[in-house]
């Protein structure tokens, strides 16, 4: 919906430039509202907001920065999709406008930090609260909007995107944990970002400062409290009533609502839903992307069953190597640092392509966390069955499909062949949990490229091992355990690329499956119920087969969206990544062996993600470590 930032001084002494400065981080943010801008500040000038809007909801009267009769002021980002409901149980407050903003107002107002748990939504925002003197803070349950912060000189700082911080810190330096997260996950698994003294909120906390005391508390947590009594056809209809609800509140908007539809499933049932709702007289807009490339790289024949199957209006982009050069630079600007994959990459194309017809956007994020979706799992489960069937151990609590009814199923391996390659090739019937970090750590294969003695000493195994055996999720669960890590790690870091990919177009990405009721329903469903007889999100296509074309039902090739880059820089890209890598800054980054970077750019398999890791991270520091005087001139 927005870009939201802000500057508080925990002595409450006065801030030079106050003004000045929330004018930077508006202007640095300025692609995430352009509806309008609004600069507020306290009358002692020790406080102020910045804020960007993109007008969805009360189009007319919701400008922000928004402050209520007890002096209250807020700066908010994000959608409360129970305002309608919310506004009535708050009668008692006079309202000016039909804005989830003043709702949020209200809230606080009634509940005080509480009132987050009653938003149903995605929100990241700050409130001043003038009678208390304190700065209070809070995100959503999943972290599907964007809260970055800073503490410098006694004045914290937060802004919805990292880059906007960057003015007011001492010295653009990298996080060297969070590095090394980065090259065995792809990611980020802590509060940590790359950048060294700039940290995240995480999904479902609240920050508060108290008299210069700063207080972070989780308010939600997902539990994985088996129901073994109930029946599949309960689970189902639960489910289906869940999610219909789910989409129904995520279209309510003053402007009209497309779709992503990528070819798969939880697109697929997301725009299916709109599309049947939709009350418009013109068609429903739905967004695809692909690469002329052949099947592997060319998913638009599934996208188009789905949109000929419910009458959308379906728009298409053929993303090319020439678009990778012209935008891969804006691509890791908008990222703010590297993360998740080679994905950011063509959702920046549908992003633009879907900014030229909507405003909000639905999307499937979420639906292989929740009901487990990833085929690695299917890999990781595979060896458990077959150890458990030589141990004798099947019926143990641990297994809920034997070996024999996975089989069927292994086909969709096909392409991960070299991966499974590496998985077995050491630590074959370990624990489960340094089997799956087997299974997704990335930095064997980048054991020559990174001089790793130069890290430190931290290691991100001890890290993940506390999320993959947390205390929410039972213990006799491996396939829980899986989807609960990627649940908290890998997610978030996909929400961060659904949200920059695009905002960098002014458009609102909005996730229907992460709706907290349905959550924490599907983690009552025992794993045999989601993924009997290794059947991936068994129990979400067999409740939503109807809103589904039969193409996609009975597909077993989904990737994805991959992206071709190997196959290019064997030709069209390969003097233009060399030149990336060969400048003479490349050559002297700290913590990379330069001349065995170059030995293995192309030594990768076709699906590796080596090329696109090490190049993110390349270009990530051309564009913020590199340019370090150009932000701070910004606030000179």
């Amino acid at each position: 919906m927005c870009g939201i930032a802000g500057i508080f001084q925990l002595q409450h002494s006065k801030i030079q430039a106050l003004r000045n400065s929330l004018e930077v981080m508006n202007t640095i943010q300025a692609h995430r509202g352009p509806d309008g801008h609004r600069v507020w500040t306290h009358s002692n000038e020790h406080v102020g907001f910045a804020h960007r809007r993109l007008s969805i909801i009360d189009i007319e009267s919701g400008a922000q920065p928004m402050s209520d009769k007890a002096g209250n002021t807020i700066c908010y980002n994000g959608e409360i999709y129970n305002y309608i409901e919310l506004r009535k149980e708050l009668s008692g407050y006079s309202f000016k406008t039909t804005s989830d903003t003043e709702v949020i107002l209200a809230a606080y107002l009634k509940w005080g930090n509480d009132c987050v748990k009653q938003l149903r939504g995605m929100f990241s925002f700050a409130i001043w609260d003038e009678k208390k003197g304190t700065f209070f803070c809070a995100r959503d349950r999943f972290g599907i909007k964007p809260f970055y912060y800073t503490l410098v000189n006694n004045t914290f700082y937060f802004a919805s995107e990292a880059k906007t911080l960057l003015p007011f810190i001492d010295e653009i330096k990298t996080n060297t944990n969070a590095l090394k997260e980065y090259l065995y996950f792809q990611l980020c698994i802590g509060s940590n970002t790359l950048f060294e003294g700039i940290k995240e909120l995480a999904p479902a906390h609240t920050l508060t400062f108290n008299k210069e005391k700063l207080s972070i508390q989780h308010y939600w947590e997902v539990y994985y409290n088996l129901d073994f009594e109930s029946s599949a056809s309960y689970f189902e209809e639960k489910l289906a009533s869940l999610l219909y609800d789910s989409i129904n509140v995520h279209t309510r908007s003053d402007v009209p609502v497309g779709a992503y539809v990528s070819g798969g499933v939880d697109s697929g049932i997301i725009s299916s839903v709109a599309a049947k709702n939709n009350d418009s007289n013109e068609p429903f807009y739905a967004f695809t992307g692909k690469f002329s490339m052949g099947e592997l790289y060319d998913e638009s024949f599934y996208a188009r069953k789905m949109a000929e199957m419910r009458g959308m209006k379906l728009f298409e982009v053929d993303i090319t190597s020439n678009d990778f050069v012209n935008s891969i630079r804006d691509v890791i600007y908008h990222l703010d640092y590297p993360v998740a994959g080679p994905g950011s990459f063509p959702q920046y194309h549908v992003s633009k392509l879907a900014a030229q017809h909507r405003k909000v956007v639905l999307g499937g994020q979420g639906g292989d966390e929740i009901f487990g979706g990833y085929t690695r799992y299917l890999i990781a489960y595979f060896e458990q069955c077959i150890k458990g069937a030589i141990e004798g151990t099947l019926n143990s609590g641990n297994f809920i499909v034997t070996y024999e009814s996975i089989i069927p199923n292994l086909i969709s391996l096909k392409n991960y062949k070299p991966l499974m390659k590496d998985f077995f090739s050491e630590g074959l019937f370990d624990s489960i949990d340094k089997r799956y970090f087997r299974l997704i750590n990335r930095a064997p294969d980048l054991k020559d490229e990174i001089k790793w003695d130069e890290l430190g000493e931290y290691s991100p195994f001890d890290t993940f091992s506390e999320i993959f055996n947390g205390k929410n999720v039972g213990k006799e669960s491996y396939f829980d355990k899986m989807t609960h890590f990627d649940f908290k790690t890998l997610l978030p870091s996909l929400l961060q690329v659904e949200d920059r990919m695009s905002m960098a177009h002014g458009v609102e990405s909005r996730v229907p499956f992460l709706d907290h009721e349905l959550v924490e329903f599907a983690a009552t469903m025992p794993s045999n119920i989601k993924f009997k007889d290794g059947t991936l999100k068994r129990i979400l296509t067999n409740t939503m087969k109807h809103e589904l074309p039969t193409e996609i039902l009975e597909r077993k090739n989904k990737m994805g969206f991959p992206v071709p880059l190997n196959d290019w820089m064997k030709d069209e890209l390969k003097d233009f990544i060399n030149d990336i890598f060969n400048s003479e800054k490349a050559k002297n980054r700290g913590f990379i062996n330069h001349s065995q970077l170059i030995k293995g750019l192309t030594s990768q398999n076709q699906f590796g993600r080596k090329l696109w890791g090490l190049l993110s991270l390349e270009l990530w520091q051309q564009e913020f470590h590199d340019k370090q005087h150009h932000y701070k001139k910004m606030i000179q």
